[in-house]
């Protein structure tokens, strides 16, 4: 599955592991992360692509607060399936 901007995935290696995370950018080989609490938007967090598992939700990361998405990333997160 191919990563976008905004994609909702969820951490399969880490301190982070199980935690749902939305992808902000990407820098050279690297997925660049955020949850809004422990990594916010300001300061993501470099994932390698093989750690995360996406999922078919997306959310807005441009021109959003922290806590817009948390709540986006929680409501997302809720009842989805890893692909």
């Amino acid at each position: 599955m191919d990563l976008v901007k905004g994609m909702v995935v969820i951490s399969r290696a880490g301190r982070d592991k199980g935690y749902p995370l939305a992808v902000v950018g990407f820098d050279g080989d690297t997925v660049l992360v955020a949850d809004g609490k422990e990594r916010p938007l300001e300061r993501p967090k470099r994932k390698n692509p093989k750690h995360l598992a996406g999922t078919n939700k997306t959310v807005q990361v441009e021109g959003v607060s922290d806590k817009a998405l948390r709540r986006a990333l929680r409501t997302a997160a809720a009842d989805e399936t890893v692909e």
